[in-house]
């Protein structure tokens, strides 16, 4: 399944974000962020009530947002899901945000796309690295 889009009566596209159950601009960022969150869903079993879009964290004072947190059952932040736009490769810059991001949340595991290129990394906190591991990342946890 594709995200659902629209052309609001403004003229402006807009895609159906299903977490925040409200349709919003359709950017090139905002695609990728749907069509990731319809696979995290779909394909790999999260539920939409164990996500957040946009949330805000506090970083160094500064308001920042993950753009998709996904909690675990017992609503622990368990992912931080970083999405560019196609455009945009996965480079270190991108994983170096995820990584600031994850100072606040702690959580295991980062997914960094830009629609075409997915980098899912495990968070060794032992040894304060990333490991790379394979997609999709299942609910059986």
């Amino acid at each position: 399944m594709t995200a659902k889009t629209r052309t609001n009566s403004d003229g402006a596209p807009e895609i159906l974000d299903p977490v925040r159950r409200r349709w919003v601009a359709l950017t090139p960022e905002e695609w990728v962020r749907q069509n990731t969150i319809i696979y995290l869903h779909e394909s790999c079993g999260y539920p939409l009530e164990l996500m957040q879009v946009e949330a805000a964290i506090t970083l160094n004072g500064l308001t920042r947002r993950c753009d998709i947190v996904v909690y675990d059952k017992s609503v622990k932040p368990w992912m931080i899901v970083e999405c560019k736009r196609e455009t945009v490769p996965i480079t270190q810059k991108v994983i170096d945000q995820a990584c600031r991001y994850n100072i606040v949340l702690q959580v295991p595991y980062l997914l960094l796309t830009n629609g075409r290129q997915q980098l899912c990394l495990r968070v060794d906190s032992k040894t304060k690295s990333l490991v790379q591991i394979p997609m999709p990342l299942g609910m059986g946890r």
